[in-house]
């Protein structure tokens, strides 16, 4: 073959296909790919993280994955057809509080489009739907709806989040408020004490009927299903389950909460799966199950030994309900969405050195990217030094002040032969409760990430919440901030530690900052870079600075990490403390990340009066930010999930 003769079709720069020019495949991926004929060359675009595969009969494609709002940017049509591929999934609806209604699912759309010209077209990811509060602040008890995902196509394609789940408690106009608003699915209806008031689901915006195969195009109005009823007592109470994008909610059956709707199977990044499944409903003594597709499990109550099980979280960036709860147990938030965009960029038979994750190439290596959590497998042929990265996920702001720490960093190289399978934990980041007049919460630890169990980073330290139950910031990979809710301030949660314990971890992160005394600024978590800033008398402690990935894996085709003081592809940054009183300053306090940020993808903190800190970017491991004051509506941001990464020479 000669291959003077498609040099030109090359030229646009394509990261997988440019080893053809020169010969230089035979360098870069001679154990990789084999040319069947002469390769076109399909788009080349830029935005969200990378992942190439193949689908027989040997098909090449790329599919951009946003677990973040970001930009797909076409600077070039290909030879290969100008479609394009779609799924889109919105952010899943809030469980319900006390006696609650899972959360519905995202709406889910996919289908295919063409790409006329070179253009940028706006990602939107939709967050989870924070959960209803429990019944200590009964006039909040439903789930909250999921943010809408999209992407700004000619027809621009638009999901909206899933539906909260219904639960028992005196509304605004004194009411019972039993049923969740409606959502792309149905929210699952709530219980209580009077037989006449059960709930019902709420119907979903999109349409029943998926026939549960993979990759089943979506209806005009998208893949939705309907919530399950909750039932009352007594003796029992019981809410139902979110519908998901393939099925209803189950109805609560007596004292066992509803089950969550079954999601929808999509392979559009290259493996199988499942998206917007429904949250369980509460359970009077057994939880309801959550759907696959990320819903999260129900809680339950059992009087015999007393109990309270809460509500579990939605897997992140699957567009899940979350659990709903009962009594004072916390209620699970919706999982974020995800908007993914393939399409083909070459015809060649592909064999990877190597199994997992999003496998893109850049500068001559092979990067695994695992966004979600799985297994790096590698065959008898395999036997290389591989560099890693590791981020854990970062803690939730407090919903009193406390900046939430950023999931613990580590970095370095080791040998691998094969055969092996190691497994990926990638940590998600914490969610944040409500705060309720009479409770100042504090937020929640990350989860630790690892590959193979001896490359641990610590999940990030959660923010301080007030007087009671802890002023002070939790330990962690970085610490979270304290509060300024205590007559000295409360104290920043000390980094390097097993997350949640006083246990020393290897070196990974940093303090966070202490808080101001009362009616003051909290302290920032800390970051990878550096320690979260103290909060003073006017303004919450910047969280600390973040940062940059190794160069390795800064692929300027695909988008990992944030931006931060130099450029892009940073992570782990410290959210900010919320502040009680003054201004937001412009780049001297409350920020994420560092100064002159937000930056590495971190929360903000909240500011007076009554707001709530922002959450931090999923798989960036950044901590969020501290609310502000003692409402009921206020509560920290989440942290954002973590992320490993992978690279070995190609």
């Amino acid at each position: 073959m000669a291959f003077k003769n498609i040099k030109n079709d090359y030229n646009r720069g394509n990261s997988l296909l440019s080893y053809f020019v020169s010969g230089k495949h035979k360098q870069y991926h001679s154990q990789q790919f084999s040319v069947t004929g002469i390769a076109p060359a399909g788009l080349t675009a830029t935005g969200g993280v990378i992942s190439d595969y193949t689908s027989p009969p040997g098909a090449v494609y790329r599919a951009h994955v946003f677990t973040s709002s970001g930009t797909f940017s076409v600077s070039a049509l290909g030879n290969l057809g100008n479609t394009v591929e779609y799924l889109v999934v919105a952010g899943g609806g809030g469980g319900g509080g006390w006696v609650g209604g899972g959360g519905g699912g995202g709406l889910v759309k996919y289908g295919s489009t063409t790409v006329s010209a070179p253009s940028p077209y706006s990602v939107v990811v939709g967050a989870g739907g924070a959960g209803g509060s429990p019944n200590s602040n009964p006039a909040l008890p439903v789930g909250i709806v999921g943010g809408t995902s999209s992407i700004a196509f000619s027809t621009p394609i638009s999901c909206i989040g899933g539906g909260g789940g219904g639960g028992y408690g005196s509304g605004p106009s004194g009411s019972p408020a039993l049923t969740g608003p409606a959502g792309g699915s149905g929210g699952g209806g709530g219980g209580n004490s009077t037989p006449a008031l059960s709930g019902s689901g709420t119907a979903g915006n999109g349409d029943t009927g998926h026939p549960g195969a993979v990759d089943q195009p979506s209806p005009a109005n998208g893949w939705g299903g309907d919530g399950g009823a909750g039932v009352s007592g007594p003796p029992t109470y019981a809410g139902g389950g979110g519908g998901g994008a393939g099925g209803n909610g189950g109805n609560a059956p007596g004292a066992t909460g509803g089950a969550g709707g079954v999601g929808a199977p999509y392979s559009i990044t290259g493996t199988t799966t499942y998206y917007a499944g429904g949250g369980g409903g509460v359970g009077e003594s057994v939880s309801g199950p959550g759907g696959n597709g990320g819903g999260g499990a129900g809680g339950a109550h059992s009087p015999s030994p007393p109990a309270v099980v809460p509500g579990t979280n939605a897997t992140y960036s699957t567009g899940g309900g979350g659990g709903g709860a009962r009594d004072s147990a916390r209620t699970g938030s919706g999982g974020s969405g995800i908007v993914v965009v393939r399409y083909q960029i070459a015809q060649l038979t592909a064999t990877a050195k190597a199994t997992g994750g999003n496998i893109s190439y850049f500068g001559g290596k092979t990067i695994h990217t695992f966004l979600t959590s799985g297994t790096f497998t590698a065959p008898g042929t395999f036997n290389e030094t591989i560099e890693y990265v590791v981020v854990a996920g970062g803690g939730s702001g407090g919903a009193l002040f406390g900046g939430g720490g950023a999931g613990g960093y580590i970095t370095g190289t080791t040998p691998i032969s094969g055969p092996s399978a190691t497994t990926i934990q990638v940590g998600a980041g914490a969610a944040s409760p409500i705060a309720s007049p009479d409770t100042a919460f504090p937020g929640s630890g990350g989860t630790p990430s690892y590959f193979g169990t001896p490359l641990t980073s610590q999940g990030g330290g959660f923010g301080g919440g007030g007087p009671g139950p802890s002023p002070n910031g939790g330990p962690g990979g970085s610490g979270g901030g304290g509060s300024d809710w205590a007559i000295s301030g409360g104290t920043g949660g000390t980094g390097n530690r097993v997350t949640g314990s006083p246990t020393p971890a290897p070196a990974q992160g940093n303090n966070g900052g202490n808080g101001a005394a009362s009616n003051a600024g909290g302290g920032g978590g800390g970051g990878a870079g550096g320690a979260g800033g103290n909060g003073t008398s006017s303004v919450g402690g910047l969280g600390g600075i973040g940062i940059q990935l190794p160069t390795t894996f800064r692929n300027p085709v695909s988008t990992v990490g944030a931006p931060g003081p130099s450029g892009t592809y940073w992570v782990a940054g410290g959210g900010g403390g919320g502040t009680f009183t003054g201004t937001y300053p412009t780049a001297t306090g409350s920020v994420g990340g560092g100064p002159g940020g937000p930056f590495a993808g971190a929360g903000n903190g909240g500011l007076t009066p009554d707001n709530s800190g922002t959450s931090a970017l999923e798989n960036t491991g950044s901590g969020g930010g501290g609310g502000s004051r003692n409402a009921g509506s206020v509560r920290g941001g989440n942290g954002g999930s973590g992320i490993v990464l992978i690279a070995y020479p190609s």
